[in-house]
């Protein structure tokens, strides 16, 4: 089954189809058809296997093997159930739901007692195990119970500080960014990880901002870059003429 990050933050139950082999109903898993039984198998006295037992000198080995007339059922169905044409069982296709708790990790296997295929001869039935995968988020990077992200800021917001939008698994917040920070900075929004599956509380959620440089300026902003340079001490590039 896959979910999304925003399922494991919150857990939900869903809803599978499950293709899966049941008792019949009609002969009650037994094969044989209503107002009968099955008989014992008279080749293994039903036992469903056969000794073949061979004496060498001293020596005496026996070999065991499945019986091939009962096939190791022990049993004979002589009047086949018309329903399940003797076998017991009837392919059915059920709608089963599955709880996903919170904070499920990519990879876990949930077990469904008895929700199963059938034990045959009218046995329990078995367990069904779905295995959960998490879908890769577009924003989000999973680590534990923290989530990762990064966040472009412009030049003037991390040298001027800014207050800035951010998105979490449950919308958006505000986050303040301190005069001169500096790119790959690290922030920190706690409690808005993922909630701990063996523990209590939640993680965090780590947002790493990236400065981004203007690619492309006019004539004034580059004019107020250059004497911001000045100001600062920088070097900028020198205005070549022509033969230089």
């Amino acid at each position: 089954m896959e979910i999304t990050l925003e399922d494991v933050a919150s857990g939900l139950e869903k809803e599978i189809n499950v293709s899966r082999r049941e008792n019949c109903e009609v002969c009650n898993g037994s094969g044989a058809e209503p107002g009968t039984q099955p008989k014992q198998c008279q080749q293994c006295k039903g036992t469903g296997q056969i000794q073949h037992v061979r004496s060498t000198g001293f020596a005496r080995f026996v070999q065991i093997t499945t019986c091939n007339v009962c096939g190791g059922k022990g049993k004979i169905v002589e009047s086949k159930c018309k329903n399940c044409r003797g076998s017991g069982l009837v392919s059915k296709t059920r709608k089963i739901k599955v709880k996903i708790p919170k904070g499920i990790e990519s990879g876990s296997r949930l077990r469904l007692s008895r929700q199963g295929e059938a034990g045959g001869q009218g046995g329990p039935s078995g367990d069904l195990y779905v295995v959960v995968y998490v879908k890769q988020h577009k924003i989000f990077q999973r680590s534990n119970s923290n989530i990762i992200t990064d966040i472009p800021i412009g030049f003037t917001q991390a040298t001027l500080g800014a207050e800035i939008n951010v998105p979490t698994l449950k919308g958006k917040v505000k986050l303040r960014i301190p005069k001169g920070t500096q790119t790959h900075t690290i922030f920190r929004l706690k409690g808005k990880g993922l909630p701990r599956l063996h523990g209590y509380g939640r993680g965090n959620e780590l947002i790493k901002v990236i400065i981004q440089t203007p690619k492309k300026l006019t004539s004034k902003q580059k004019q107020l870059l250059t004497e911001l340079a000045k100001e600062l001490g920088e070097t900028t590039p020198e205005k070549k003429g022509f033969f230089k």
